[in-house]
């Protein structure tokens, strides 16, 4: 699988509503993931409006910063 980038979870922007965590793609779209799919080990954000895909970097503890918000 090829990334257009490798992300950490902190430059990330968390939509507490819709529980996801985007990226600006280059397209001018975002990347996205659910929050839930990060619980579950998925590690690919896809940008919904081309082809690109970014792994997102973290460690499980770092997703309880977003359960807090």
């Amino acid at each position: 699988m090829s990334f257009y980038d490798e992300i950490e979870i902190e430059d990330m922007i968390f939509d507490a509503d819709q529980g996801i965590l985007t990226y600006p793609c280059p397209c001018g779209d975002k990347f996205q993931i659910a929050l839930d799919d990060l619980k579950d080990g998925e590690e690919v954000a896809v940008c919904p409006s081309c082809s690109l895909m970014i792994k997102v970097i973290f460690d499980p503890e770092d997703l309880e910063q977003f359960e807090e918000s």
